[in-house]
């Protein structure tokens, strides 16, 4: 039996992980009744014979099992006790439970303050396998965006990872092309798709020209992924470097 307790007071220190000599599956024990006077008292039942885990893969045994307590000094106080003497009941009840059994009890330290759960802390400390790979997988950084990010949802453009300075409008009028992939969108139906609403001064066809320019400029190196149509309008079409994410529903400006 392998027995970790947390208690956060010092230095982290990280014991050495065991030999791996197969997969621990659960185990639920008999229930015990609670420890009196100091000393851990064992139900009376009847012997069970012995029986195989069918969790277990075949050719393989059950030689013991680990249980991780979280417990810190201060809630082990509160609870009128010390670490010390709950390991010694545990171990004393496992002796009795099973005589011939061994035991191995191993505390976990952390830097006091650390925060977390005091049971995941012992995990990591004593590195058990799948709470070091949650801890890793969470601290795993994102892989970096290059190119151009369109993203609906969000509202926002990225490129190569930094923000574009865009304007509310001058979005707008990115996504209007865009969710029109590969159509020419003339100057008219700009005006009517984004000033329809009468909030701003409706422009003429030249002012959205002076808009493109503008959204371009900040598009930089990708400034071209918004092409003009001579003499009919603009029009974005799908390009290796462009991304679009959509939001989880269609725009309402498609209808």
């Amino acid at each position: 039996m392998s027995l970790t307790i947390a208690q956060p007071r010092t230095a982290l220190r990280t014991a050495p992980a065991p030999t791996d000599l197969g997969t621990v599956t659960p185990i639920r024990p008999r229930p015990a009744s609670p420890v009196a006077n100091g000393a851990a008292t064992v139900p009376t039942s009847p012997v069970l014979a012995p029986q195989r885990n069918r969790a277990l893969p075949d050719g393989t045994e059950a030689r013991g099992f680990a249980l991780y307590v979280g417990i810190d000094e201060a809630k082990a106080a509160a609870a009128g006790t010390t670490l010390a003497a709950v390991v010694e009941q545990l171990k004393a009840l496992t002796a009795q439970l099973v005589p011939s059994s061994e035991t191995y009890a191993a505390v976990a330290v952390a830097a006091e303050h650390s925060g977390g759960r005091d049971v995941d802390v012992v995990r990591l400390a004593l590195q058990d396998r799948s709470a070091v790979a949650a801890r890793k997988q969470a601290e795993k950084p994102e892989p970096e965006e290059t190119g151009v990010v369109i993203d609906i949802s969000r509202k926002r453009v990225t490129l190569d990872g930094e923000a574009a300075p865009l304007t509310y409008k001058e979005f707008e009028l990115l996504q209007f092309l865009v969710l029109r992939e590969g159509q020419t969108v003339d100057r008219s139906a700009i005006i009517e798709g984004l000033w329809s609403d009468g909030e701003d001064e409706t422009p003429n066809e030249r002012t959205i020209d002076v808009h493109v320019r503008r959204l371009r400029s900040k598009l930089g190196a990708f400034e071209e992924i918004v092409r003009t149509v001579r003499g009919v309008g603009y029009r974005f079409d799908r390009h290796a470097d462009v991304a679009v994410r959509y939001a989880s529903t269609p725009s309402p400006d498609l209808f």
